[in-house]
C-alpha cells in the first residue's frame, strides 16, 4: 500500500470519526431536554458550525394550518420567529417539504425557479442553500435550512449528514412536542379544576372572576386576558376582570352589543377569532392594541342555555393561529364563568326573597302591635309605617324594627 493510499484511508477515518463525534454530540443534545426551543436552538448552533453557514433555519410543519412556520433562527431577529409562514409548496423550502427531498443550490440560488423571497427577512438573499426535509416516522416535521451568501460547495459528505441529523431531529421533536403537549393538557386540567372550583365557591363574583382571568391567563400563555359582562338595561358590554396591569387597557370604554370583536362575539354567541387586531378594522381599539404589543386574539362568548351574558377574551403577544381545542377549553372556561355569574345572581334573589320575608314578618308584628296599643285599623296600622319610614327617610324594616323593640322594652 502506497503513501499517497494510506492517507486517504487515514483522512477518511478522521472524516468518519468527525462525522460519528457529531452525531453522538446531536443525541446528547437531542436527549439532554424535552424542551422544543432549546432543542431546536442547540441543534441550529451546531449544524451552523459544522458548515460553516452564515444563517441557518428551521421551520416546523403545522398540522393544524398546513402551514411551515419559522420556529428556529440561528441568524434572523428573534421578531421573526413564529411569524415567517410558508405554504406546502411553496418556496424552495416549501417544494422540499411537499416532495420530501432535498435540494441542494451551490450558487445563484434566486435563479432557482422553486425560490421566493421572503421580504420579512432583510438576510434572506444569499447564493448558496441547502434544504432537508425532517420526517419521523413518514410524517412530515418541518424543514432545516442552511444558507450561504457566496457560492458554496456541499460535498456528498456533507449532505448526507445534514439528512441524518435532520431524522434525529425529527424524533426529537415529536418527544420534544409529545412532551409540550403533555405538559399543556396537564396545565390545562389544573387550569379548568380552579376555575370549576371558583365558579362554585361562595366567593364574591368580582374575585372569582378576577380569579378565572388570571388562571386563563396563565393556562394560554396570554398578554391579556379579560371578561366583559352584559349590562341589560343600558345594552352594553363593561370589563368585569382581567389580569392586566395597563390602566389604558382596564380604562377602555364600554361596548354596545355588536361593536368591535367581543360585541359580535356576543351579538352571534359564538367564538370569533382574529389573526392581527392592529390591523383588523372591526377591533375598536387599534392603537391601545399597538401599544400594549396586543396581536391575535380569540373572544367566546360566556352561554347560559341560549343567552350570552358576556364575553371572555384572550390576546397573544405575537401571531397565533387559535387551535379547536384551544378554541374549546376556552368555551369551557367561558360556560364556567357564565355559571358562577348565574349562581350568584341566584343566590342575590335568594337574599332578596329572605330579606322581604323578613320584612313582611317584622312589619306584620308592628301592625299588630300598632291595632292593639293605639287601636288602630290595621289598614291605618300599615299607613302609619309607610308614613314614618318615608319622613324618616328609612327602610319599613327599620321602622318596624324600632316599634317592635320599643313595645319589648316596655313590656320590661
Amino acid at each position: 500500500m502506497n503513501k499517497k493510499t494510506t492517507k486517504k484511508i487515514t483522512a477518511g477515518k478522521k472524516v468518519i470519526l468527525s462525522e460519528v463525534e457529531i452525531l453522538k454530540k446531536i443525541t446528547q443534545t437531542i436527549a439532554s431536554s424535552l424542551d422544543l426551543e432549546e432543542v431546536l436552538k442547540r441543534i441550529l448552533d451546531m449544524v451552523a458550525q459544522i458548515t460553516r453557514a452564515e444563517g441557518c433555519h428551521i421551520y416546523l410543519h403545522d398540522e393544524t394550518t398546513g402551514e411551515l412556520v419559522l420556529m428556529e433562527s440561528q441568524s434572523s431577529k428573534r421578531d421573526f420567529v413564529g411569524q415567517v409562514k410558508l405554504c406546502i409548496g411553496e418556496g424552495v423550502t416549501g417544494w422540499v417539504a411537499e416532495q420530501r427531498r432535498q435540494v441542494v443550490l451551490e450558487k445563484e440560488a434566486r435563479k432557482d425557479p422553486r425560490f421566493k423571497f421572503v421580504r420579512d427577512i432583510p438576510e434572506d438573499r444569499y447564493q448558496a442553500f441547502l434544504s432537508t426535509p425532517i420526517i419521523n416516522q413518514d410524517r412530515l416535521v418541518g424543514v432545516i435550512n442552511v444558507r450561504h451568501n457566496r457560492s458554496h460547495k456541499y460535498p456528498k459528505g456533507m449532505t448526507d449528514l445534514i439528512m441524518t441529523i435532520a431524522s434525529q431531529v425529527g424524533v426529537a421533536i415529536t418527544n420534544a412536542s409529545l412532551y409540550e403537549e403533555a405538559t399543556t393538557k396537564k396545565r390545562q386540567v389544573n387550569a379548568l379544576s380552579e376555575v370549576s372550583a371558583a365558579a362554585a365557591s361562595n366567593r364574591y363574583i368580582e374575585e372569582i372572576l378576577q380569579l378565572i382571568v388570571t388562571v386563563t391567563a396563565e393556562m394560554m400563555g396570554s398578554k391579556i386576558c379579560s371578561i366583559m359582562l352584559l349590562d341589560d338595561k343600558k345594552g352594553e358590554m363593561f370589563i368585569a376582570a382581567t389580569q392586566s396591569l395597563s390602566e389604558e387597557y382596564k380604562s377602555k370604554p364600554n361596548l354596545k352589543v355588536g361593536e368591535s370583536i367581543s360585541g359580535r362575539a356576543l351579538r352571534i354567541k359564538k367564538p370569533v377569532v382574529v389573526r392581527d387586531v392592529r390591523k383588523d378594522k372591526e377591533y375598536m381599539f387599534r392603537d391601545i392594541a399597538k401599544r400594549e404589543g396586543l396581536v391575535s386574539m380569540l373572544a367566546v362568548p360566556m352561554m347560559i342555555r341560549d343567552r350570552a351574558v358576556g364575553v371572555i377574551s384572550t390576546y397573544t403577544s405575537v401571531p397565533h393561529s387559535f387551535s379547536g381545542e384551544e378554541i374549546k377549553i376556552m368555551q369551557g372556561v367561558a360556560n364556567q364563568a357564565a355559571v358562577a355569574i348565574e349562581n350568584t345572581k341566584l343566590l342575590n334573589k335568594i337574599g332578596e326573597m329572605e330579606e322581604n320575608i323578613e320584612t313582611r314578618k317584622l312589619v306584620e308584628k308592628a301592625k299588630g302591635i300598632l291595632m292593639k296599643e293605639s287601636g288602630l285599623s290595621e289598614q291605618d296600622a300599615y299607613r302609619a309605617i309607610n308614613k314614618k319610614s318615608m319622613d324618616v327617610r328609612k327602610p319599613m324594616k327599620a321602622v318596624a324594627e324600632a316599634i317592635v323593640m320599643t313595645w319589648e322594652m316596655k313590656r320590661g
